[in-house]
Formats: C-alpha cells, structure tokens, sequence
C-alpha cells in the first residue's frame, strides 16, 4: 500500500491489490440436484470442530448463490496442485450450465448430499446448509458437516497475487 494507510472504499484495485497478498487454497464448490453446479471459490475455512462447521463465501449475484438456499446442501472439493484447468472451468462464466457444466470433469457424486465432488481433489467436503449471514456483497455461507473424504499425498492448489501456485518450499522444522 506504498507505505499509507487507504480505506477500503477509496480505492477497488488497491484493495483487490492488497487482499491478493494473502495465499489462499483454491476449492469448487457445487451443488447436486436436478440442476447441478459449481463454482470456483478460494474464500473456504473450517469455523468449528464440534459441531463440525466450514463456510465459504458466495456472491450475491453468482448462480451459485441461490442454487445452494434451494438445495438446503452443498459439497466443497479442495483442489490438488495440478488441478488449475478445474479451477478455471468452475470460475469461467461462459461455461454451460447444468448437466453439461460437469462434461469432462471427473467427479461423482457425493454420497450425502449427492453433490459432484471432485475427482482428484486432496479433501471433500459434504454439507448441510445451516447459516446464510450477510457479508456485504457476499453472503457468508455455513454448513454442517455430513461427510469428509482425505487424498493422500499431493500438494493444493494456491491462489496469490492473481494467480494459481504450488508449494514449493521445504518443510520447516523448530
């Protein structure tokens, strides 16, 4: 921020600039149903392990949005480093939408909410929708715990400063 404090409100691409120097990893989020979708979303974290809860925040004025108030459940895929081309499918707003949005992707469905999870991801999530908070022009979007699924090995895909990476550093030891 070149050494001065900015408000949020002042300045749209200094503060995009600027929230860009946190890594974060990098998820698809979907819904099942008669009408699946997804969505890439790097806004992903667990709140609570007991009950176990995670959020991840949505755009008002994605599609994603009110699929997930009408589904009542939804999946989160986390995504494994050399899946960068799934991410940009999910975040592409030109794709098909429904059945044909999952064409070519390896997934299956989830077996507690019958969401698409991802193939190849490192972690799965499945949810029940349990919170909807506003969050400006996000909602804040919690959910319970239905199911979880672990990879072994492979590193995640990380999102910073505009762009997708991959840990490359070596581990650090006390």
């Amino acid at each position: 921020m070149d050494g001065q404090l900015r408000t949020a409100s002042a300045d749209l691409r200094a503060l995009r600039r600027t929230f860009a120097a946190f890594a974060t990893g990098v998820t698809v989020l979907t819904v099942g149903g008669s009408r699946p979708h997804g969505m890439t979303a790097n806004s992903f974290t667990s709140v609570s392990l007991d009950p176990p809860l995670v959020l991840v925040c949505v755009d008002r004025t994605a599609v994603m949005h009110q699929r997930v108030l009408d589904a009542g459940s939804f999946a989160v895929s986390v995504l494994a480093a050399g899946q960068h081309q799934v991410a940009r499918h999910f975040a592409d707003r030109r794709r098909p939408l429904g059945l044909a949005e999952f064409d070519g992707i390896a997934c299956e469905a989830g077996p507690a909410t019958g969401a698409p999870l991802i193939g190849g991801a490192l972690a799965g999530f499945e949810c029940v929708l349990r919170h909807m908070y506003d969050g400006g022009d996000h909602s804040i979007v919690v959910g319970e715990l239905l199911s979880m699924r672990r990879a072994d090995g492979d590193d995640p895909l990380l999102f910073l400063d505009g762009r997708f990476r991959q840990v490359l550093a070596a581990e650090v030891t006390r």
